[in-house]
């Protein structure tokens, strides 16, 4: 089984049907559409394909540079979804971003004005730069895929997920998301800095005239609809899952509350959301129900945001990543 962060599916066991099938194909035509705007970021990709899949959000974790983006702008244009961009600042204000009331002087009362949110996509960036009540003003949207304001609850279109970035090195200016917003997050997906013979082929494309600004320019065309989307979440949502993979799932849970490296574990809602996108991953892979492998190869990006690490781990130096890694070598795993 290839790990997701290669960005690769392996279609294997029988049991897709000729409409899963179809999706997945057009799917894979999708990655091959941001694949004409962005280079060497396969595995993020496929990442916010199964949060798509999931109706999961994402954070975007890289230097700046890497892409962070562009990713999710070429994504929505080969989705043909919509797409709004909030620039997270220090003043920026909770009705920034979900809407509030405004007075209309024509009918001399108050009516509504969408904010961002209301959206497809919402592409939340450097989304640490603002103070956490502008955070929390998405929680609600996250969770419920709504907005409430002066007592009345409006939904949010579907599709809806955020795609929030973030700079891992920069601190000063920053907020760390409070522990309520970073679970509701499905994955945390990191970005690195290209491989030599990437980085060359994105000066290549440079130098030939790519404009990044330009989606349209550099051929990325829509191969996706909503309708399709939807149909594509159903099949997902129907691959089975059998009660040792349950179990396995449980206990990994279990033993990251019990790790002495880590002070807080992960909670049921992490488990459930580990379920949903093992289930996406095996659909894309082309199994009709999951495996342990799919469970692993999901765990990390997952997990790596819904555990605290104790004060003496993190000044050994010891990662998130490393602690879940080595957690599951330890625990056992379903013949």
């Amino acid at each position: 089984m290839t790990d997701v962060t290669t960005g690769t599916t392996t279609p294997s066991s029988p049991g897709s049907s000729e409409d899963a099938a179809r999706l997945r194909g057009a799917l894979g035509a999708v990655r091959a559409e941001v694949g004409k705007a962005v280079v060497g970021q396969d595995g993020a990709v496929t990442g916010l394909i199964i949060a798509l899949l999931t109706r999961g959000h994402v954070l975007l974790e890289g230097v700046p540079g890497v892409a962070k983006t562009l990713l999710v702008r070429s994504l929505s244009q080969a989705l043909s979804l919509d797409t709004k961009r909030v620039q997270f600042t220090p003043d920026l204000m909770p009705g920034d971003v979900t809407g509030s009331l405004v007075y209309d002087a024509q009918t001399g009362g108050f009516v509504f004005r969408e904010g961002p949110v209301f959206t497809n996509i919402l592409l939340a960036d450097e989304i640490n730069r603002t103070p956490p009540k502008t955070q929390s003003a998405l929680l609600e949207a996250m969770e419920e895929r709504q907005v409430s304001v002066d007592g009345v609850s409006r939904r949010l279109p579907d599709p809806f997920i955020v795609a929030a970035t973030q700079n891992p090195i920069e601190y000063e200016g920053t907020y760390a998301l409070p522990e309520a917003q970073l679970d509701r997050f499905l994955l945390k997906l990191t970005l690195d800095v290209p491989e030599r013979d990437t980085e060359v082929e994105v000066l290549r494309r440079h130098a030939a005239g790519f404009n990044p600004r330009d989606l349209t320019a550099a051929g990325v065309t829509p191969v996706l609809g909503a309708a399709e989307l939807a149909a594509a979440r159903a099949s997902a949502a129907a691959v089975g899952a059998n009660a040792d993979v349950l179990a396995y799932i449980v206990d990994l849970a279990r033993a990251t509350r019990r790790s002495p490296s880590v002070k807080l574990g992960v909670s049921p809602r992490g488990t459930t959301a580990l379920l949903g996108a093992a289930k996406a991953w095996a659909w894309l892979s082309g199994y009709d129900s999951i495996t342990p492998d799919h469970v692993q190869a999901m765990l990390v990006p997952v997990w790596r945001h819904r555990i605290q690490l104790r004060p003496e781990a993190e000044l050994e130096g010891v990662g998130a990543d490393a602690i879940l890694q080595s957690i599951v070598q330890q625990v056992q795993v379903p013949i």
